[in-house]
């Protein structure tokens, strides 16, 4: 049902609120088209075999994404993972509406809290959409706005998931035309940490069906937690070898972060995909790393949904992007579309993974 609008054969390019790509539209050597901050579900389908030392690796697309069920658009469960990693959501039971209210009841009033309809209550209509920056995306006296994405929060359930015991719904601003190439620059979703009045921070919500990914002791990278002991790295860091950046423009889609307040007003102003002003500004003390620092939400042209390849010793190759079997498999057009377009030559000439750009130990 969702795929009918939100899938459209015969797209030539990034599309509106498309979130997927038709079969038709990338056969072999073709890369999903769509450049949503979550991902293109496409890259679930697109399976890649390399050699690697002599032996034939193969690069499952279920392996790029979450494995949403559309049998009419041959979306299948995962194969290998029954249940949610970390988790015990039952794959067969993943939909779009597992994630995401379809009805949209969740709904941000002018005194900042999440609420919903329920019998005996009374609540303000939805005026708009909640997640946008524009003029107008704010609740009145009268009206309230929907919830980022009508990502939804305590108390949900549906049909098919069943209850899913959310601990409420996250916060963030974007701006309307979002799905886009990054070939100049990046698209920022500025992620809030409002945790109060229904709201709740990102990891902790990731965390309703991957709370295993939560409780692993040290061997986890820590999420919705301070950026204070990284956040100089990540300004200056430009790229392999470059620490010269600066704070006011070292934003990068590639690694996002979450922005340490639950002012839906300040998140508008850093909304923004000009790639100036507060839009390109690094992180600050208080700021935080969260899931989608890494992942993106629905799939992309790497394992487990990384924003980078971290497979490989290297993004880039004597600044080329690697292809065939250097690239885990991926032709030019789905190692370019990977990266959203970026030119091999953002990065540097032998680029290492895009963990240094927090921890730079590259």
């Amino acid at each position: 049902t969702c795929l009918t609008c939100h899938q459209h054969a015969g797209d030539t390019g990034p599309s509106s609120y498309h979130i997927s790509t038709a079969e038709t539209d990338m056969p072999a050597g073709k890369a999903p088209l769509q450049r949503t901050p979550g991902g293109d579900f496409g890259w679930v389908k697109k399976t890649f075999t390399f050699v690697v030392r002599g032996t034939t690796n193969v690069e499952e697309g279920e392996t790029h994404g979450h494995n949403i069920v559309a049998t009419d658009n041959n979306y299948v469960a995962d194969t290998v993972n029954t249940v949610a990693p970390g988790g015990t959501f039952v794959s067969e039971n993943l939909s779009c509406n597992s994630c995401h209210d379809p009805h949209g009841k969740y709904r941000r009033t002018s005194a900042g809290a999440i609420v919903t309809t329920a019998v005996g209550t009374a609540v303000p209509p939805i005026k708009t959409s909640g997640s946008y920056n524009a003029a107008g995306n704010e609740p009145d006296a009268t009206a309230a706005v929907g919830t980022y994405r009508l990502l939804p929060g305590s108390g949900y359930a549906n049909k098919v998931s069943g209850t899913i015991g959310f601990p409420g719904s996250p916060a963030a601003k974007v701006n309307s035309t979002y799905n886009r190439t990054e070939s100049a620059t990046s698209t920022r979703v500025a992620y809030g940490v409002q945790t109060t009045n229904g709201g709740a921070a990102w990891g902790q919500w990731c965390a309703t069906c991957h709370a295993g990914m939560h409780s692993s002791g040290n061997i986890v990278h820590p999420i919705d937690s301070t950026m204070s002991n990284v956040n100089a790295n990540y300004n200056a860091y430009v790229k392999t070898g470059d620490l010269t950046g600066s704070s006011t423009t070292s934003f990068t889609s590639l690694v996002p972060f979450a922005t340490n307040t639950s002012s839906y007003a300040t998140l508008a102003t850093i909304a923004g995909n000009t790639g100036a002003g507060l839009s390109a500004v690094g992180p600050s003390d208080g700021d935080q790393v969260m899931c989608l620092s890494c992942h993106r939400a629905h799939a992309s042209g790497n394992e487990f949904m990384l924003r980078w390849d971290q497979e490989s010793t290297f993004i880039t190759v004597a600044g080329a992007y690697p292809t065939g079997d250097a690239g885990r498999g991926k032709s030019a057009a789905e190692a370019l579309a990977n990266y959203y377009d970026r030119p091999a030559t953002t990065f540097a000439t032998y680029q290492r993974s895009l963990c240094n750009k927090c921890h730079v130990k590259d």
